[in-house]
């Protein structure tokens, strides 16, 4: 293609900068072939004129299109180049926060020197399983993608971490290192994984400081091989490590600090275990303060000293060797502290007891003299003798740091191997993945030795680095089979070869090492003689001698010459060595034991210009003498150990992390990019783009390029081969044919040609968008003129019609003035006529009143005096009458006053005579019948008298009538006397006292109205006053009512809005309980099932077991979490075998069964605390219990206490009527009361008729009360001898049945209607004492009550008493369950949980069957006492039939709420049951469980039908009271379910099956279990069914828990079918064809979004969800049970999506929010389908129902801003501000989201209080619930087919 079809106006480039590096321009002008200078235009809007080199005419780099910006992999870039890559990484780093970014098989790491939280376990299992192209470039993908090409290929895998200090080596080693811990587990429970990870703040302790780039800068470089077993899980660790900065221990540049483990001793020197070491403050220490900088900001070396002492634990360095490393490290820093002086020019001297010196001597072991000495002197040997030479200061502080470094060094190593023991394992190891932490290239304006052996090891890299990408380029290019040539790439073995071939800058380092008066100067010529000329890569500076320069695959590097053989030679004095190998210190001699055989030297020293300095591991492998000769030098071996690392990488298959450095200032997102070009430049990552650019970079599938460039393409190219079709469309838009190549299924395109394809797509779509908006302009714009034409005509309507209104209001106002002037003349007259007549009547009317008033006046006068005469006559006449009754009414009451006395006296008399009389009646019944036949004589007697009396009734009416005429005559004659007497007197003093009353009142009258009328004032004002003040409050009253009405709006609002949020609180927190026990409980049944394993294990300890292979889905070796086994019999097989095996188990079972023994010492002690609560709610059952019996005896009492007031007011009565019967009989001797025909003797005769009748009626009732008292103590004598613990009393019964004390009050109100009699006339009675006889019965029936009362009372103590030794039994059984628990506690383990069971089901079993007992004997004796009341309830009837009409009986109130008790008898038939033997326990779990097909029982048979035989069976072992054969049905079953689970627990149909068997065998426990709870729908039958002799209670709760593990082993199972299609379904599959376009990817390959065969679609999704819901349904699981399963299957598919969105940065575009939305709506559907809309699925879609409109919603203004803040309730600050970052636009047309509206959105969201958590947790499942299901199906009408072989059952 042409340059000048690219570079044309407004086409962008990239010009170099010196600040910038590059700087972004637009052309101006077209460029045409020839044109020496390019028309420019920069970003600043600065125009330019860029000048071409004359000589090569290279035109700028071309900018990528807009949308490739931010691309996940650099070779996705169409145009590969340098300042590309600069600016997509820029604008990744900075604007998108994304510090990942895969070139081509590289992943580049910035360190954004900030925390950033996606390092978490919920990042982690987003990335386990997939592919490393489906997921944002991350650590962990590069983790994963070696961790599954092992597991794939078999082949040890490398991750090679590279990069200058401070980039992020060590982080990034670590973090992949935490991977493969977190997602392969370890293989057994030694915690190899946490021992890997603990050996980071170790090494990080020894090996690393603070520099002026990094705080926590690696001064080594380590390869560690993480070793995993066949099933790939992580057995062991070993270590290796490189290139210790040795020079750090004694010197640190300014800014820097030495290795951190120093600076955590000095911090920590006041712990007590560290007061030996004498350490202080850093700053007094040499080592540690020349840096001057002892502090990092943010970290607590104290803490870290915590931290690096529990990794030494966690690796079994015990508390004595780390105190001795800790006493080696404080010896080193008092050795730096140790000061030399001059004695002379040639020796020195150290001053005798020098604190330090001694210091260090106590800490090492040695002895002053010694090393005082040889600090200052060293050995010489000649080939014929020895002498010692005393050294300079210089040279002896010189020795001194070489001696610290050399221990340090030693003391490193040492750790290392320590730590590579505890790493190691056992267990053979199947493949390893190595993980090398290493320099980067370095140049700095000093290089010496240090950096010349970091870039050796950097160029062997860089070569397998470029061999590597080569050979996969060429690996791709054939299996496409397209034509390839060799690609020219910079092989950089020429540089190799000059450092280590022979001859080279090495070997002759070496020999110039060998030489007797070798020196840089002559090593420096050697090399200038033998390279300079020979090769191009090795140069001379101009001005230096002593200096070289080599030409590095990166960079030149000119290195110093000076120190270099000194370095090399590393030598150290032997005789300090000596003296420290003569140590008493053990420690410090175990570090030195090796020293003859050591091929490392140890320490070298202080570089010029205080560069770094270097040493080597030993290489263990060769062995050499101590000999100087034969000592090998730091190069040789260094050489030695990068070799045996290039060997190992070569053999695995590599991965490569490039770490980069943003800036050197360590600011958090802060981008320098000077630095970064030389760091990308340094790694290879430009290097890989060249190699890409030289070949096809580009590369399509065929689907891919079809969906992306379809626009390109006319109806006619479209042909059914897709292949084909491209073929046809390429070659027509793309001229030249070496610009791209057709592969096998991609097509491959030269570097430029997709940003030309997308430049056609661009303009094709804008030529689609031009005519689009043509037409919608013209649309528009004759929509706005046929408005602008409707508007102008209805302006003229409406002014035409204006200004005819105008007219017609004109005319209508002028006729309108007329009229009214008419009339107002007419009122003006009219007025002036009716004033005048007004006033003649007024005139009038006042004189007519005046004359009406006068005559009113003078009637008024004349009847007033006719009023007073009349009053004043009346009260005259009414005085003298008044008079005259008061003394007629006195003479009466004196004579009646002295009859009454002597009546009195009498009365007395008699009154003692009758208490004499009662003393001597003894026994009711008696009297009764002596009264009875006295009654029968006075019958005759009466019949007698009157006769008699009828005989002289006659004479003695007439003589009575003639006497009392007589006697009314006379007295007539006196009163009219006596009143004539008196009448004159008193009439005179009353009209006397008449005036005068009269003028007081005529004076009183006149003041009262002069005060009324003030008061009428008075009341005027006040009440005007008060109307206006009642008008004010009720102005009031109306805004306090209004604002109460407000106010109580608000609270009720307010109080509902606190309602519903505890509510939702209070369901928040059951449901979190309820998610912790679920989570126990899945973790006690991981924790037994690794139990039975590690059983199984250790029996077939030496068996070897197939290997695993590891799929993409999600996985983790941790072991199974389904079922575990508890059979006691197992559990006693497991200890004995156990025994056997013991001895060969190793350290990490042994921790295991430690962990495992002290689970069970819980789980002993929860048991215990459980037996502890179930006592006290037995007391407290027993005290409700006594309570409700204190009620019901209370009421017992309130009811006798009724009866005996009732029995005591009629006693009252009777004496009553007996007192005025005699009182009238006295009164009336005189008078011939006893004469036949009286009055007196008729009231007699009346009263002694009624009392006849009242004694017969008591007869009566006293015989029922007396039968009633004999079956009471029956009853009592029958309770005695049938008394349980329980307190079934008939009192209880019968108050029970009176609702409250109305009723118990009318219980005996015929018993008061009886004694009521008719009112006595208070006339004659003869003297009779039968009446005495009636109330003493009485008196006997209340005693008789009394007793029975009493009775009662000794009955209720008598309980109690059997109550208290009952609670005396539970304490002492309660002691004696305490002792065993003792006892089992020195039993093993095994053995003690199975006999603390063992006992206790014993004990509740028993207690369960004597309850059951208890119970049944209640029964029968309620329903005997039952039967009593009835009996009882008639009684009382009959006794009340004789009463008086419209009063209700007793005995029918009474009987009223009680009704017959119905005791069904069970059918003898079939019950219900199946009965088996005891020996077909087996065969029945064999047939029903283990070997049945879920498909056929679903189908065919009942839902549930094995759950409802099983409990036919336990209702036969529970018939006939069999605990064991219960306790072992139930055992059997549970562990065979667990089994079959365990078999096929990844069998969705089996454990849906089992789940639903599960649950409906727990509700038939419960529906059956005799619980009224639970009995509320059962039909009679139903309940005739329940258990009747053991309560499984217990049982029921572990039942629960079984299907509590089903239930999640059967999401997991849901999960494990759906995690495969969620992500293809919802996010990749276009539902919505042609909505979204395919970006161009690099060589990273994402899953093809295009519905190709086999992929996974929304509608395989919602087939899945289908089949899941129709097997459920066929399996009868319950509703809501259902309901809850997809509610967790909705949630899993909501995370996983979101989850992946927030990774998936192609996946964040407008696009892809409409198909999420769209996929959603789908969903929904299907919910409202299967009419499950409100079983909360729909809400656990809302988070990324709100992140699909975060993508779709305008992203610009502060409004957008609040409108996303409102929106995204759902979504954290984080994943809403994640989702920005990674929007991307797939076409031109969309915008990105700016920096500036993120920060917008991260202000206003930040008051929110949330979990900084980026992902959801998709392992997280809801708490289920198994709500109560009662089955209306009849248990006896269940037949068991034939096809379940189960004919040993019978039915019973």
């Amino acid at each position: 293609m042409a340059a000048s079809e690219l570079y044309t106006k407004f086409a962008r480039v990239w010009i170099p900068d010196v600040e910038e590096v590059w700087k972004s321009a637009e052309l101006t002008k077209d460029y045409k072939n020839g044109d020496g200078s390019l028309q420019l235009t920069l970003e600043d809007g600065a125009n330019i004129e860029h000048k071409l080199d004359p000589k090569t005419k290279n035109l700028p780099y071309l900018r990528n299109p807009d949308i490739l910006v931010g691309e996940n992999d650099l070779t996705a870039l169409s145009y590969l180049h340098e300042p590309a890559v600069l600016h997509n990484l820029k604008v990744r780093f900075i604007d998108s926060k994304l510090i990942y970014t895969y070139c081509g098989i590289v992943l580049v790491a910035i360190n954004p020197y900030e925390t950033l939280p996606i390092y978490g376990t919920d990042i982690i299992n987003a990335y386990s399983g997939q592919n490393m192209g489906d997921m944002d470039p991350h650590i962990f993908a590069v983790a994963e993608e070696a961790y599954k090409q092992m597991a794939r290929d078999e082949r040890n895998q490398s991750i090679i971490v590279s990069g200058e200090s401070g980039a992020g080596k060590t982080v990034s080693a670590k973090y992949a290192m935490r991977y493969f811990a977190t997602v392969s587990g370890s293989a057994s429970e030694a915690n190899v994984e946490e021992k890997v990870l603990a050996s980071n703040p170790i090494m990080e302790a020894i090996g690393n400081a603070k520099t002026t780039r990094n705080d926590n800068s690696s001064r080594f470089g380590k390869y560690i091989e993480i070793g995993f077993d066949t099933r790939y899980r992580i057995i062991g660790a070993n270590m290796r490590t490189y290139l210790l900065e040795k020079s750090r221990v004694v010197f640190q540049a300014d800014e820097e600090r030495n290795y951190h483990i120093f600076y955590q001793l000095c911090a920590s020197a006041h712990l007590p275990e560290l007061k030996a070491l004498k350490l202080s403050n850093a700053n007094d220490f040499l080592y540690t303060r020349q840096g001057r900088s002892p502090v990092i900001d943010g970290v607590d070396d104290t803490k870290e000293l915590s931290t690096t002492r529990h990794a030494f634990t966690l690796l079994g360095i015990n508390e004595s060797y780390q105190m001795g490393l800790f006493q080696v490290l404080a010896a080193i820093l008092h050795l730096g502290n140790v000061e030399i002086k001059d004695r002379d020019s040639d020796s020195s001297v150290i001053a005798p007891n020098n604190r330090h010196l001694t210091a260090f001597c106590e800490l090492v072991g040695v002895t002053y003299q010694d090393m005082s000495h040889w600090l200052c002197h060293r050995k010489l040997k000649t080939a014929t003798e020895t002498y010692i030479k005393t050294l300079p200061r210089l040279q002896a502080t010189n020795a001194r740091d070489a001696l610290s470094k050399h221990i340090y060094a030693k003391l490193f190593n040492w750790i290392v191997e320590h730590v590579n023991k505890a790493l190691i394992t056992n267990v053979k190891q199947h493949s390893f993945i190595g993980v090398l932490d290493i320099y980067g290239f370095e140049t700095f304006e000093i290089n010496s030795f240090e950096q010349f052996c970091i870039n050796y090891a950097n160029e062997k890299l860089q070569q397998q680095f470029n061999m590597h990408v080569f050979k996969l380029e060429q690996e791709e290019y054939m299996r496409e089979q397209i034509p390839w040539t060799l690609i020219d790439f910079y092989d950089n073995q020429p540089c190799i070869n000059l450092i280590e071939a022979k001859m080279g800058i090495l070997d002759l380092l070496d020999e110039e090492c060998k030489m007797p008066k070798g020196s840089d100067d002559s090593w420096a010529q050697k090399l200038y003689n033998t390279h300079l000329k020979t090769c191009s890569l090795f140069e001379k500076p101009r001005m230096s001698n002593r200096a070289f320069i080599i030409q590095h695959f990166a960079d030149k590097v000119e290195y110093q010459c000076d120190g270099f053989l000194e370095k090399n030679k590393d030598t150290v004095n032997e005789e300090q060595i000596n003296v420290l190998k003569a140590s008493k210190f053990d420690l410090l001699v175990e570090l030195f034991h090796d020293e003859e055989k050591a091929t490392s030297p140890a320490g070298q020293a202080p570089g010029a210009g205080g560069r770094t300095r270097l040493s080597v591991k030993p290489d263990k492998s060769r062995t050499g003498t101590s000999s100087k000769d034969h000592k090998k030098t730091v190069g040789c071996q260094f050489r030695n150990s990068l070799q045996m690392l290039m060997e190992t990488l070569n053999a695995t298959t590599p991965h490569y992390v490039r770490c980069i450095k943003p800036n050197d200032f360590k600011l958090a997102f802060s981008f320098d990019p000077k630095r970064a070009v030389q760091q990308l430049r340094a790694c290879g990552v430009l290097e890989t783009i060249r190699i890409s650019a030289a070949g096809f970079p580009s590369r399509w599938t065929y689907q891919e390029f079809f969906s992306r460039y379809r626009v390109l393409m006319k109806q006619k190219d479209v042909l059914p081969d897709k292949k084909m079709t491209c073929r046809n469309v390429l070659e027509k838009l793309v001229q030249d044919q070496d610009k791209y190549q057709f592969g096998k299924t991609k097509i491959f395109f030269r570097a430029g040609q997709v940003a030309y394809l997308e430049k056609l797509r661009a303009d094709k779509l804008r030529a689609a968008c031009i005519r689009i908006q043509k037409t919608i302009r013209c649309w528009l714009a004759r929509k706005k003129y046929l408005r602008k034409r409707s508007a102008a005509i209805t302006i003229q309507r409406f002014t035409r019609g204006y200004q005819a209104r105008c007219l017609a209001k004109f005319m209508r106002r002028t006729q309108a003035a007329t009229i009214i002037q008419k009339y107002q003349r007419m009122y003006v007259e009219r007025k002036r006529y009716r004033q005048k007549q007004a006033a003649a009547l007024a005139m009038q009317t006042i004189l007519r009143a005046y004359m009406a008033r006068q005559k009113y006046k003078a009637l008024l006068r004349e009847h007033k005096a006719l009023v007073i005469q009349k009053h004043v006559r009346g009260w005259l006449a009414r005085r003298w009458y008044k008079r005259c009754l008061r003394s007629i009414v006195y003479l009466q009451c004196c004579i009646r006053r002295m009859r009454a006395k002597r009546e009195l006296k009498k009365l007395k008399i008699e009154a003692r005579s009758v208490e004499h009389f009662k003393k001597l009646n003894i026994g009711m019944e008696n009297k009764i019948m002596q009264l009875q036949r006295k009654v029968d004589e006075q019958n005759k007697d009466n019949r007698v008298i009157s006769e008699r009396l009828f005989g002289l009734e006659s004479s003695h009416a007439v003589e009575s009538e003639r006497m009392r005429g007589e006697l009314g005559r006379l007295r007539g004659a006196e009163e009219e006397a006596k009143n004539n007497a008196n009448r004159v007197t008193s009439l005179l003093e009353e009209l006397e006292r008449l005036r005068r009353e009269l003028s007081t009142t005529q004076q009183e009258k006149k003041t009262i109205e002069d005060w009324a009328q003030t008061y009428r004032d008075e009341m005027e004002q006040m009440v005007a006053e008060l109307k206006d003040q009642n008008g004010l409050l009720k102005t009031e009253k109306n805004d306090l009512n209004r604002l109460i009405q407000e106010q109580s709006q608000q609270m009720t609002e307010k109080m509902a809005r606190a309602i519903v949020q505890e509510t939702q609180q209070l369901e928040t927190d059951l449901n979190e309980e309820r998610s912790r026990y679920q989570n126990l409980l899945t973790e006690h049944l991981r924790l037994e099932e690794k139990y039975d394993d590690l059983k199984e294990e250790m029996v077939s300890s030496n068996v070897a077991k197939p290997g695993h292979r590891r799929t993409d889905s999600t996985h983790s070796s941790n072991e199974s979490e389904y079922t575990y086994n508890s059979e006691y019999a197992e559990l006693e097989e497991g200890s004995r075998t156990a025994e056997d095996v013991t001895r060969g188990i190793d350290t990490s079972l042994t921790l295991k069964l430690q962990k495992r023994l002290t689970e069970l010492e819980q789980e002993k002690q929860s048991l215990r605390n459980e037996l502890e609560n179930k006592e006290e709610q037995f007391q407290r059952a027993r005290a409700r219990d006594d309570a409700e019996h204190k009620k019901a005896r209370g009421a017992e009492l309130e009811y006798e206490s009724l009866k005996r007031q009732e029995l005591e007011s009629e006693n009252k009565k009777l004496k009553h009527d007996l007192a005025e019967m005699r009182q009238s009989l006295l009164g009336n001797v005189a008078a011939g009361a006893g004469a036949p025909g009286s009055p007196a003797y008729k009231v007699l005769l009346d009263q002694l008729n009624a009392s006849c009748e009242e004694l017969e009626v008591r007869k009566e009732e006293v015989l029922i009360l007396r039968s009633q008292l004999v079956s009471q103590k029956e009853a009592m004598q029958h309770k005695d001898e049938k008394e349980t613990m329980t307190e079934p009393s008939h009192y209880v019964e019968d108050v029970s049945k009176l609702k409250d004390s109305d009723e118990i009050k009318q219980a005996y109100v015929g018993l008061k209607d009886t004694n009521r009699s008719p009112t006595p006339d208070f006339h004659k009675l003869n003297e009779d004492g039968e009446l005495w006889l009636v109330y003493q019965g009485l008196k006997e029936t209340n005693r008789l009550l009394e007793s029975q009362l009493q009775t009662q009372r000794r009955s209720y103590d008598n309980e109690v008493e059997a109550l208290r030794g009952e609670l005396q039994n539970v304490k002492e059984e309660n002691n004696r369950q305490q002792q065993l628990l003792a006892q089992n506690l020195q039993l093993p383990p095994e053995a003690r949980i199975e006999a603390s069971l063992q006992h206790e089901i014993t004990r509740l079993t028993n207690e369960n069957l004597d309850l059951m007992e208890q119970l049944e004997k209640q029964d029968r004796t309620i329903r005997k006492l039952k039967k009593q009341l009835k009996v009882y309830s008639k009684r009382i009837g009959e006794m009340g039939a004789g009463q008086a009409e419209g009063q209700t009986s007793p005995g029918q109130m009474v009987d009223e709420p009680i009704r017959p008790v119905n005791i069904p008898r069970r059918e003898k038939d079939f019950q219900g049951m199946l009965e088996y033997k005891k020996e077909d326990e087996l065969k029945l779990v064999k047939n029903l469980i283990l070997e049945l097909k879920p498909r056929g029982v679903a189908v065919n048979l009942i839902p549930g039908l094995p759950a409802y035989i099983l409990f036919m069976c336990l209702r036969h072992a529970d018939y006939v009271n069999d605990d064991q054969k219960v306790r072992t049905l139930l055992t059997s079953t549970i562990n065979s379910i667990k089994k079959i689970l365990k078999k096929r627990g990844d069998d969705f149909e089996t454990v849906s099956f089992w789940l639903s068997n599960t649950c409906r065998f727990l509700h038939c426990l419960k529906q059956y279990s005799g619980d009224e709870a639970f009995m509320k729908h059962n039909t009679s039958r139903q309940n005739e069914h329940c258990l009747s002799n053991f309560d499984l209670a217990e049982y029921r709760q572990v039942i629960s828990d079984l299907a509590i593990q089903i239930y999640q082993q059967l999401i997991k199972c849901m999960e494990n079918i759906l995690q495969p299609m969620i992500v293809s379904g919802m996010l990749e599959h276009e539902t919505i064809q042609g909505v979204s376009g395919v970006k161009p990817t690099g060589l990273r390959k994402r899953t093809s979004s295009i519905a190709d065969e086999g992929t996974y679609t929304l509608d395989s999704i919602l087939r899945q969800l289908s089949a899941f819901h129709s097997t459920m349904c066929q399996h009868g699981t319950d509703p809501e049970l259902i309901k809850q399963v997809v509610k967790q299957q909705f949630y899993i598919i909501g995370a996983v999506t979101l989850n992946n969105l927030l990774l998936r940065k192609d996946m964040c575009s407008w696009s892809k929010g409409m198909q999420i939305r769209y996929n959603v709506s789908q969903l929904e559907e299907w919910l409202r389908d299967k009419s499950l809309m409100v079983c909360g699925a729909k809400e656990t879609l809302e988070p990324l129902i709100q992140a699909a409109q975060l993508l779709q919603v305008k992203k610009k203004t502060d409004e957008d801003a609040e409108a996303i803040c409102s929106m995204c309730h759902a979504l954290t600050t984080a994943q809403i501000v994640k989702v920005l970052n990674l929007y991307t636009p797939v076409n031109e047309f969309e915008e990105r989201v700016s920096v500036a509206f993120i920060r917008t959105i991260q202000t206003r969201l930040r008051d929110r209080c949330e979990t900084p958590q980026l992902l959801m947790d998709t392992k997280m499942i809801y708490p289920v619930t198994f709500p109560f299901n009662p089955s209306s199906l009849a248990l006896e009408t269940i037949q068991i087919p034939g096809s379940l072989n189960l004919m040993f059952l019978t039915r019973v």
